[in-house]
């Protein structure tokens, strides 16, 4: 494959239709801040070319998770595929509801109706294709999504009289603000938040993970595999900024009249949706358009998912168990049953998310759960030589386990109302339609008093990263050091940044002149071009 596929297919596997809506709701329910999470992504887009990428690029992997094995055993293998396994499993549902949530709005199909032919025209040219397939649809999707978004906001601007009112309304109505400069870790987003939490969490999105794998060694060096990366961040934060603009010319439109208290839209994912229809939905195709962009930006991750699961069910799961090897007939029938399978499980479990509070915070919320203790096994074994193999997996499981608690508990505070996060005031004073009338309708929600008290589930949810990693890199350390099991690794399973600054230990024995044979212990250091000494 060449550079610009590749880097489009990486961007249409992040942008799904959870950041075309999400972001707009973001904006519109709680500000700008958001938006300084692109620093974060550029940082993370560093830390992957440097530290990384040139581990799984030299070592030419067929899966992810096989480093993981070669670093220290199946064992942590096996954990790394569950893990992965479980992410795709609770993030393919978000994906699939969000186009069906735009699908409803527009033409008033139900959700449930929807999303078995969403699934159903992913899982077939998946099948068909696998991974050029699912590369050049990707490729495709992506400049469908930009093209979308394009016009929307255009025509937003001219319907919002242009970028100075849309700025003075935002100013008016709180959404222009700053993250907050504060080391409260319960503040949603706080520049340390954004900074530290979103760049971990996007470092595990952009490395971590098969899909991204998959199509960095698609590429025929690590050389061009970075040119990737770099036009991959570039049009990520572009995108960003584009929704980002979106949401503020939809609070502009909206602030005198919010859709939602009204009971125009009922979900606020919806927001978006129901600008379209009413901007450009006397335009014939327009909003045929805009809901072929929120597919596109669905498929592409539904389909980079799948593609994905295949590879790790084939690769880890199926592959280091059986001693006899598959025929070629036999592995495609594996792999496309392995397509169809997660394909109507995610389907099942739209149900399920439909539930569930507003799709961006939703979905990096669980995803936090399996990215924290993966961050953290994979940053141990190229950036920690001491760490050993029962303590990797004694620490990954604590880590795991720890974030399970940690998102049942935040969830659980969210439903009860125990735990909230402000919202910015909107208002109904100047409906040009009628609506049933509420006399709370033009108040803001009161929230709970803070009482001082700290609980760890009451942290912004983008720590949940860095905090599954912290628990899994402490309990690794500090169980490696109490069993020392002596495992010795190759050089080249280290990054390149510490390679020339560690001594691998192999024991050896060496025949002196006189016969006899001294026990002894060869040092190997790797120098900066990769070569042993």
């Amino acid at each position: 494959m060449t550079i610009v596929p590749v880097a489009m297919s990486l961007v249409a596997s992040f942008i799904s239709g959870i950041s075309l809506l999400g972001l707009v709701t973001e904006m519109y329910t709680y500000g700008t801040q958001y938006l300084f999470v692109i620093s974060a992504l550029i940082l993370a887009g560093l830390l992957t070319s440097y530290v990384y990428m040139p581990v799984f690029h030299d070592l030419r992997l067929e899966s992810c998770c096989e480093y993981l094995e070669k670093r220290f055993d199946k064992r942590m293998r096996l954990f790394g595929s569950v893990l992965y396994t479980l992410h795709t499993i609770t993030f393919l549902p978000v994906v699939i509801y969000v186009p069906a949530l735009a699908f409803n709005q527009v033409s008033g199909i139900n959700i449930y109706i929807v999303t078995p032919f969403v699934c159903a025209t992913c899982i077939f040219y998946t099948l068909v294709g696998g991974i050029k397939a699912v590369v050049w649809t990707d490729c495709i999707q992506t400049f469908m999504m930009i093209g979308t978004m394009l016009i929307v906001i255009g025509k937003g601007t001219v319907d919002a009289y242009g970028f100075g009112n849309i700025w003075d309304t935002n100013w008016a109505g709180g959404r222009l603000v700053f993250p907050e400069l504060t080391l409260d870790p319960k503040v949603r987003h706080s520049t340390l938040a954004l900074l530290v939490g979103g760049t971990t969490y996007f470092t595990y999105i952009l490395t971590l993970n098969q899909g991204m794998v998959q199509r960095y060694l698609a590429l025929p060096t690590v050389r061009k595999a970075k040119y990737a990366l770099s036009l991959y961040v570039f049009t990520i934060s572009f995108l960003i900024a584009i929704c980002c603009y979106a949401g503020l010319i939809v609070f502009t439109l909206y602030s005198q009249c919010d859709p939602l208290k009204t009971k125009l839209i009922s979900a606020p994912d919806q927001l978006l949706p129901l600008f379209v229809m009413d901007s450009l939905g006397k335009y014939p195709g327009m909003a045929g358009l805009f809901i072929a962009g929120i597919f596109s930006a669905a498929l592409s991750s539904l389909s980079t998912c799948l593609n994905a699961m295949a590879a790790v069910v084939l690769e880890d799961f199926y592959k280091p168990f059986v001693r006899k090897p598959l025929t070629e007939r036999q592995t495609s029938f594996l792999m496309k049953g392995v397509v169809f399978l997660v394909g109507i499980v995610s389907t099942a479990l739209v149900f399920v998310v439909a539930k569930l509070g507003t799709v961006l915070q939703l979905q990096m919320s669980i995803a936090g759960v399996t990215a924290g203790p993966v961050f953290g096994v994979f940053t141990m074994g190229m950036l920690m030589p001491w760490v050993k193999r029962k303590g990797a997996f004694y620490g990954g499981v604590s880590g795991l386990i720890g974030m399970t608690w940690i998102l049942y508990k935040a969830q659980s505070d969210l439903a009860s109302g125990e735990f909230t996060f402000p919202k910015k005031p909107v208002y109904t004073d100047n409906c040009s339609y009628s609506f049933e009338f509420n006399a709370y309708s033009n108040q803001t929600r009161t929230e709970n008093a803070d009482d001082g008290s700290f609980k760890i589930q009451h942290v912004s949810y983008l720590f949940y990263t860095i905090i599954g990693a912290v628990i899994t890199i402490v309990t690794s350390t500090i169980v490696s050091l109490i069993l020392d099991d002596g495992h010795e690794s190759d050089p080249m399973l280290f990054s390149p940044v510490i390679r020339k600054f560690i001594a691998i230990p192999h024991h050896a024995s060496i025949v002196e002149q006189d016969g006899n044979e001294v026990d002894c212990t060869v040092h190997t250091f790797v120098l900066q071009d990769n070569k042993v000494q």
